[in-house]
């Protein structure tokens, strides 16, 4: 027995720990040096640090995956002979995962599981669709003005505590109900709290069992954080490849990846670019945006929360995701403070599929219309502010009219802030909401108050609304005659 051990000692590959400058981790191998994105392990496993550098013959520096408190000069460190890799099959449905692919959902252990490498190459050109499809959300401001495409990307831009996140969990909840599909949700360097809340709302709207969550929280050291989202796409891959299936990506937040490889780029004493950012930043981008992609087995589409800092959108991390994306929808804080949700800026939001070609003449027609409505609107806003709105012309003061139902018909109650708004969750079909453009642009509810417009799904609860509003008026009128 003590021989076979000794035989099994032998085989691995050993080695020392030189030096440990916070989680980058110098470790000395004199037999065999272990290649880059090899998976180490020190302290029993507590510790895991990956290759990220040779810088000669017998060394190798790694960042750690891992908390490094208790790492110290010349202890072991075991060569595990492979990658990070993560568990994929049938099975992974409904769990939530960390980094390294364990469950931290307090379920039982994974069985019938394959282990693959969270290091894939993109898929080749001639395995990728040329067919351009839209993917339906059921909110409607952003299926008529910045339609979304299947097997794209999209990302939602935005300060802080601009509504990113309670938009993709809405996402979520109307894509599991409606499609054939399995999402995957990707928490990078986000706080705990939303992903623990996040679980629990998934779990009560009873959609957990197409759905599988990993994260990598706030807390964590920058390399689990910077390789939570290859884990999630590991996974998805999985899905599209293996089983056919359609995979929604959902990335909480993009801007913590490139903010963890910055920090990874700075502990390995790289010279930083333009503003701070790592000098690999946009090689570190494509290697994952560009696994992201539609086959001819089926699609992943993604969409991306992406934190703007300071609101600041010419930041290299805005300005290089942005290049990545498809559709780009601009969350504004100014909406958001006139209570006008989802917060979508409509100007500045754009879509690549906003073509006659993929969305056809009427729908094309009909946004193109409602951004200038829009648009001359938010022209007239000044002179509206100095002058009054008596001072425009009859026509400047229909437009605005217009303008201004279109903007509250754009408002729209979600199921996942029922609890707090106390309105029912409304998803409205793309052709629902371009006939209520299209009745607003027409002025065939002009007599109708804008309030009327505000949080409803299809144009005809406006005509509800207001008369159920007009009936409560009424009663008080007479309580107080009374």
């Amino acid at each position: 027995m003590g021989t076979d051990t000794q035989l099994h000692d032998a085989a691995i590959n050993y080695g020392s720990v030189v030096a440990v400058r916070g989680s980058v981790v110098d470790i000395q191998f004199r037999k065999k040096l272990p290649p880059i994105h090899t998976l180490l392990r020190a302290d029993d496993g507590k510790i895991m640090i990956e290759v990220l550098e040779q810088p000669d013959a017998t060394h190798v520096r790694g960042i750690a995956l891992t908390p490094t408190q208790g790492l110290q000069r010349g202890m072991a460190v075991e060569d595990t002979g492979g990658p990070l890799t993560a568990p994929v099959g049938p099975s992974i449905l409904s769990r939530m995962f960390n980094v390294f692919g364990d469950t931290i959902d307090k379920a039982p252990p994974l069985t019938d599981v394959q282990w693959r490498s969270v290091h894939q190459a993109p898929p080749r050109l001639e395995r990728r669709s040329t067919h351009s499809e839209i993917f339906e959300t059921g909110i409607k401001v952003i299926d008529v003005l910045m339609p979304l495409e299947r097997g794209g990307k999209a990302g939602l831009f935005g300060g802080a505590g601009v509504g990113k996140t309670v938009l993709l969990t809405e996402m979520i909840h109307n894509m599991l109900g409606h499609h054939d599909g399995v999402s995957i949700f990707c928490g990078i360097g986000e706080r705990s709290r939303e992903g623990e809340e996040l679980y629990r709302e998934m779990k009560a709207a009873k959609v957990l069992d197409n759905m599988v969550m990993v994260f990598a929280q706030m807390n964590e050291p920058p390399g689990a954080r910077f390789h939570v989202g290859q884990v999630a796409l590991t996974m998805a891959e999985y899905f599209r490849d293996d089983e056919n299936r359609d995979v929604l990506l959902l990335i909480d937040n993009i801007f913590r990846f490139i903010q963890a490889g910055s920090e990874v780029s700075g502990l390995l004493g790289r010279m930083p670019s333009r503003l701070g950012y790592q000098p690999t930043m946009s090689t570190e981008l494509a290697a994952l945006e560009e696994r992201i992609a539609n086959t001819e087995s089926g699609a992943i589409t993604s969409i991306q929360a992406v934190y703007v800092p300071a609101d600041d959108f010419t930041d290299p991390a805005a300005v290089h995701t942005f290049s990545h994306l498809s559709a780009s929808i601009v969350l504004s804080r100014q909406r958001a403070s006139e209570g006008l949700y989802p917060a979508i800026d409509p100007l500045q939001s754009n879509s690549n599929m906003a073509t006659v070609a993929i969305i056809g003449e009427r729908h094309y027609n009909l946004a193109r219309e409602v951004r200038r409505t829009l648009a001359q609107y938010a022209e007239l806003k000044d002179i509206i502010a100095m002058l009054g709105l008596e001072q425009l012309t009859p026509e400047d003061r229909q437009l605005v009219a217009r303008a201004r139902r279109l903007e509250r018909f754009f408002t729209q109650p979600f199921f996942t802030t029922e609890a707090f708004t106390g309105l029912t969750g409304k998803l409205v079909s793309l052709n629902d909401a371009l006939t209520g453009c299209e009745n607003i642009l027409a002025d065939e509810f002009e007599s109708l108050p804008e309030s009327a417009f505000y949080m409803i799904g299809t144009i005809d609860e406006a005509e509800q609304k207001a008369t159920k509003s007009a009936r409560e008026k009424g009663d008080v009128l007479k309580d107080d005659a009374a």
